[in-house]
């Protein structure tokens, strides 16, 4: 990762398992630091296990933190769309809980309105209705050390690939 600039600015989004979308975010130029975490439920410090339990409400969070002078916002927005499915509520591949939920958690009014207009243009290049919920982002809490960078630790390819719009 890059250094980070005194101008960077931070994105949460979930997508399904966050191991791969942690590293779609950590191979974008622009992004300068990510980190794998839980937001949006009701446990304080939740951990794994609680979350995977689905006891919290917590969704399976990436934070990214970029430089805005090398990729904008709408840029990482069109990531996070062209990186899953949004249709399906609660579930990515064979992953489904509300911990897999497609979300964007908005930190301003600036993310919240683009976040708005994105998934409004998203949903006319699919059929279904999507599901992805916009909300004000809480409180992130970073998870386990091992969850973080997991494939660049542990080998392997990206769990999330680019989906055919439908």
């Amino acid at each position: 990762m890059s250094a980070i600039p005194p101008t960077a600015q931070t994105a949460y989004v979930a997508a399904g398992c966050f191991w791969g979308v942690q590293q779609l975010f950590a191979e974008t130029p622009g992004v300068v630091d990510t980190a794998v975490g839980y937001m949006n439920g009701k446990t304080q410090n939740p951990t794994y296990k609680q979350v995977c339990y689905n006891e919290t409400g917590h969704a399976e969070a990436v934070k990214i933190v970029f430089d805005p002078a090398r990729v904008s916002y709408d840029a990482l927005l069109k990531v996070f769309w062209d990186h899953h499915d949004p249709t399906t509520l609660n579930r990515q591949g064979p992953d489904h809980g509300t911990q897999y939920r497609s979300a964007i958690f908005y930190v301003d009014n600036a993310q919240k309105d683009a976040a708005l207009a994105s998934r409004e243009a998203e949903q006319k290049q699919w059929s279904k209705p999507i599901s992805t919920e916009v909300t004000a982002a809480d409180v992130f809490y970073p998870a386990e050390d091992y969850h973080q960078h997991y494939f660049a630790k542990n080998g392997g390819g990206a769990c999330h690939r680019v989906v055919r719009k439908s």
